[in-house]
């Protein structure tokens, strides 16, 4: 089940080859200080999508309205419409402080 997973290709830079063989098996501990599949891989990330987007005047935010007047009944309302068009996504952000990475296998504090 979950045949799809990343860490069958490889794919990740802290999983293994994919192999059946684990080296937790023969007592042996793989060391922190070096990735299986990547050498200078890194457990820490610096950077993440950002989820902001510019409008076309070139305001940052999470989300765009407008405000559309609606006559129902010879009463005025005001209404929000969201927008999505005209959008463009702020892009990658450095992070302050680095986070460690999701997938990092490692138990860096027991309780």
């Amino acid at each position: 089940m979950g045949g799809s997973g990343s860490k069958s290709r490889g794919f990740w830079p802290f999983s293994g080859s994919g192999s059946t063989d684990d080296p937790t098996k023969d007592g042996v501990e793989p060391t922190l200080a070096r990735g299986r599949s990547y050498p200078t891989a890194t457990p820490f990330v610096f950077t993440r999508r950002s989820s902001l987007y510019f409008d076309e005047d070139g305001d940052l935010a999470h989300e765009f309205y407008e405000e559309t007047i609606v006559t129902k009944n010879g009463r005025k309302k005001a209404k929000l419409k969201r927008i999505h068009k005209n959008l463009t996504p702020q892009g990658i952000i450095k992070l302050d402080h680095p986070c460690i990475h999701v997938d990092f296998p490692v138990v860096l504090c027991e309780a």
